[in-house]
């Protein structure tokens, strides 16, 4: 039986091969998808912003439900983009690193979400895009995944992560007209959740029963 020492191939244990291995992977795959945001909003740019129009959410209009699935990748510009990129970038390493099954589950509950609490409570004269949803999600699950996971690797992100971005939850208040703060509240609700929804499950202790060898039955 091969034996592992140390544990090096659990990608869930911090200092592991398999850990560092997981960010890397993970890390990569967000920076990968960021030019595709771009791509999406040059072409968006190149039609006069038709694609915003399209594909945002319209609060409380039936033609803007189906900007729940296609807002997240539209924006009103490059610099739009480019201020979600980096948290985009930082937070989903986090999420994803955990597992790419559980990463896709948050995402498209936290983008659902996000995205019906924009419809139900979001102004009906606005049209909604961006990103700024999900990623307030990352955050809320990184801040409750280290508590319901009890995992000091997790806990300390969500530290650091806190540090980094906690001043911008200000962002799920009422304030600016031209942000959507339903969409962050509820991102950040729906990431909570999320955490504890699609949060790993601890293996159960193994039991130990004691044999007791019995000698030849005799009559």
């Amino acid at each position: 039986m091969a034996i592992d020492p140390g544990g090096q191939s659990d990608p869930t244990r911090f200092g592991t091969e398999a850990f560092y291995a997981s960010i890397g992977r993970a890390f990569v795959a967000m920076c990968a998808f960021v030019p595709v945001l771009f791509l999406i909003e040059f072409l968006d740019t190149r039609f006069g912003h038709r694609l915003d129009q399209a594909g945002g959410i319209r609060p409380r209009h039936l033609d803007g439900l189906d900007g729940i699935v296609f807002a997240p990748f539209l924006h009103v510009g490059y610099d739009h983009v480019l201020s979600n990129s980096v948290p985009l970038i930082v937070l989903g390493t986090f999420v994803l690193a955990a597992g790419s099954a559980r990463f896709w589950l948050t995402t498209v509950f936290i983008a659902v979400v996000a995205g019906v609490g924009v419809w139900f409570l979001g102004s009906p004269n606005t049209v909604v895009v961006g990103a700024s949803g999900v990623i307030f999600g990352y955050l809320g699950v990184i801040l409750m995944r280290g508590i319901v996971e009890r995992s000091w690797w997790h806990i300390a992100v969500g530290l650091l992560v806190g540090l980094l971005y906690g001043w911008q939850l200000i962002a799920m208040f009422p304030g600016d007209p031209g942000v959507s703060w339903q969409g962050h509240l509820c991102g950040f609700i729906a990431g909570l959740v999320a955490a504890i929804l699609f949060r790993r499950r601890r293996p159960k202790p193994v039991e130990h029963v004691d044999t007791l060898a019995l000698g030849p039955d005799v009559s």
